[in-house]
């Protein structure tokens, strides 16, 4: 049974032992799988659960709240992700004033020990944890060696001499370079949520969306592209989105708005998934509705022009097989 638990206090979350990998995880690339394969990998061998242990919001966006970081996933398609990967518990702590304030030794006492009875940790290249960013994999592997628990650290991903990291996917995706990202990735970018109620301008415009809202984060994208959507019917369905504040109609929360072509149906409460291929432009503010529907054709007729072969169809949020191991580890 898959188990989410958000919180510090409280009972053993896994009363029979753990094995826990710890990141963020924002996008779920290579590097975070094979972190999290490691960790399920050796649960199975001590016959103890699986962890993956990450944050909400993630720490950079606590201590940056003015000017938050892009986010490349929502909460809940990284839990969906780590779920699975294989992992049967998934932590996301709320990161807040008093988990900023805990010292890296009361987490390990607390959390690794205390809720999730670890007999292993894994973490990847420089995780850095606790008040000031106190503790590393040295600090764990010698509270280890005292409170039981084996500790190691997954050696960095590199994809053609580059490291694959969560940053680097956002540079590719800000770049508009969607054959970059998705090689880093290991699959498209794409974001998958729930289809919700818009203000159905589009409809009146003749561009009637399928509308996912961001959950209030900053998105690694803005702009108008050429994409699929996954989720409707046994095929992709080619499509036109944008993804902004809708300058035009003075719109504020950033919604992703996809525009499926030759589509006509009720896709309200429906989880979709949007694969993004190519950026068209930049998002821009219209003197009026009839320029603004003048460009959204050019756009439509430049989507289709892109999108002639379809991809395969794929469940959404698959789990790809990555290759990976260990750097090293320390068992006490």
């Amino acid at each position: 049974m898959s188990r989410l638990f958000r919180d510090v206090d409280g009972g053993p979350v896994c009363p029979g032992g753990s094995v826990v990998c710890i990141g963020a995880f924002d996008g779920l690339h290579p590097g975070h799988r094979a972190l999290v394969r490691q960790a399920v990998a050796r649960a199975r061998d001590f016959g103890v659960a699986p962890v993956a242990l990450s944050f909400e919001p993630l720490p950079r966006e606590f201590f940056g709240a003015d000017l938050p970081p892009p986010r490349l996933m929502l909460p809940r398609a990284r839990a969906e992700g780590l779920l699975a990967l294989g992992a049967s518990t998934v932590g996301l702590l709320r990161f807040d004033a008093a988990m900023a304030a805990m010292s890296a030794e009361d987490f390990v006492r607390e959390v690794l020990v205390g809720r999730l009875g670890a007999r292993e940790v894994w973490v990847g290249p420089g995780f850095r944890f606790g008040h000031r960013r106190g503790g590393d994999l040295a600090l764990l592997q010698d509270m280890g060696r005292t409170l039981g628990f084996g500790a190691g650290e997954i050696a960095p991903l590199l994809h053609e001499g580059e490291r694959v990291s969560s940053t680097a996917i956002r540079q590719a995706l800000r770049a508009g370079d969607f054959a970059h990202a998705a090689r880093l990735l290991g699959r498209p970018y794409s974001i998958s949520g729930r289809v919700v109620h818009g203000r159905q301008l589009g409809r009146t415009l003749g561009y009637p969306t399928a509308n996912l809202r961001f959950g209030g984060k900053v998105p690694a994208l803005r702009g108008i592209y050429a994409t699929w959507v996954h989720g409707v019917g046994n095929a992709p369905r080619a499509s036109v989105s944008s993804f902004g504040t809708r300058p035009t109609v003075d719109g504020v929360e950033p919604l992703l708005e996809a525009h499926l072509f030759d589509f006509d149906g009720d896709l309200y409460g429906r989880r979709i998934e949007v694969e993004f291929v190519a950026r068209l432009r930049d998002e821009e503010k219209f003197p009026d509705l009839d320029s603004l529907v003048v460009q959204m054709d050019r756009d439509a007729a430049q989507a289709r022009a892109l999108l002639t072969r379809p991809p395969l169809a794929r469940p959404l949020m698959s789990a790809d097989d990555v290759a990976g191991g260990p750097s090293h580890t320390e068992t006490p």
